[in-house]
C-alpha cells in the first residue's frame, strides 16, 4: 500500500494537476491539506471518477483537508478530540481530517502556520500540537498496535538541515524552539517520522517559496511529513519527495511525500486492495 500526502494549495485550482499526479503515482491513499473550498465546492469527482473514496472538511476560502482513498474509507472523522479553535470567541477551523483506509487509522493534518512569534496564531499553533500530542499519546496508549499515521503539512522544520538557510529564518517561526520541542514530544509520544531516513538531506525540501526564484534556487523547507505509530513504522518499505511535481506552469507551493507499506500483520490489505482493484 502507497499512502502520499500533498498540500495542494487550492483544490479547484489544481484539479487537472491532481488528476495527472494520480494517473502516474498509482497511491492507493492521498491525504490532501489546503484545499481552500467549502465541502460544496470541492472537486471530488477527480477522485471518484479514477475510484477513489473522498473525505472532505472545508469550511470556507481557507484551509480544507481531505483524504481520498481506493482501499476504503471508514470511520470517517471531522477534527480530532481536543482540538482547538481560533479567534475570539474561539472557532474551529478545517485542519483534520481523519479515516481508516486498508486498516491504517489515517489523519490529514494542516498545522496552524504560526505567521509571527508574537502574533495569537503563533501561540494557537502551540496549543494544536499540545493537543494532538495529548490525543496521539492517549491512542497509543489504548492500543499500542494501532496503525496509525499523522500526515500532512505540519509548518514546522525540525531540524537545522530542513531550511536552505537558518540565517534567513532568524525570528520567524517554523524554526523557533517551541515549535521544534511540540515537534519533538509529538515524535516522543510514540509517532515516528519515517520519510527522513529514506530521503536524507542537506538540501531535501518538500516547500518552495513561490517568490525570489525559490524553487530554481533550491531555497526550501521540509515541513511536510508523515508520522506513524510503532506498529505501522515498522511496515515502512520505503519513501520519497515528487520534487518533479513542483515543476512547471500551475504547481502547488509543495510537492508530494509518499510512503511504501508492506502487509500488515493480517491479510485484510492484500484483501482489500483485492476487492478495489
Amino acid at each position: 500500500m502507497r499512502i502520499a500526502t500533498w498540500n495542494v494549495n487550492s483544490a479547484r485550482a489544481r484539479v487537472d494537476r491532481i488528476g495527472a499526479w494520480l494517473d502516474r503515482s498509482d497511491v492507493d491513499v492521498l491525504a490532501i491539506q489546503e484545499t481552500k473550498a467549502r465541502d460544496d465546492q470541492f472537486p471530488a469527482s477527480v477522485f471518484t471518477d479514477r475510484g477513489y473514496e473522498v473525505a472532505h472538511h472545508g469550511l470556507s476560502q481557507w484551509n480544507g483537508v481531505a483524504i481520498a482513498s481506493r482501499v476504503g474509507l471508514e470511520d470517517v472523522r471531522v477534527g480530532f478530540p481536543g482540538q482547538p479553535g481560533y479567534g475570539d470567541p474561539e472557532e474551529s477551523e478545517a485542519r483534520a481530517v481523519g479515516a481508516t483506509c486498508g486498516g491504517v487509522q489515517v489523519w490529514s493534518l494542516y498545522v496552524p502556520n504560526g505567521r509571527e512569534v508574537d502574533h495569537p496564531h503563533y501561540a494557537y499553533k502551540l496549543r494544536w500540537l499540545k493537543a494532538l500530542r495529548e490525543e496521539g499519546a492517549a491512542r497509543l496508549a489504548q492500543d499500542p498496535d494501532a496503525q496509525i499515521a499523522y500526515v500532512g503539512d505540519f509548518n514546522i522544520a525540525p531540524q537545522d538541515d530542513d531550511v536552505w538557510d537558518m540565517a534567513a529564518f532568524e525570528g520567524s517561526t517554523h524554526v523557533t524552539a517551541p515549535e521544534r520541542a511540540a515537534f519533538e514530544e509529538l515524535v516522543g509520544a510514540g509517532f515516528r517520522e519515517v520519510v527522513r531516513e529514506h530521503t536524507p538531506g542537506p538540501g531535501v525540501y518538500t516547500y518552495w517559496d513561490y517568490k525570489g526564484l525559490a524553487f530554481p534556487k533550491r531555497r526550501g523547507m521540509r515541513i511536510d511529513f508523515v508520522l506513524a505509530s510503532p506498529a505501522l513504522a515498522s511496515r515502512v518499505s520505503g519513501a520519497s519527495i515528487d520534487r518533479e511535481e513542483r515543476k512547471g506552469k500551475g504547481a502547488s507551493d509543495h510537492a508530494p511525500v509518499i510512503v511504501g507499506l508492506d502487509g500488515n500483520d493480517g491479510a485484510s490489505v492484500a484483501k482489500v486492495k483485492e476487492a478495489g482493484a
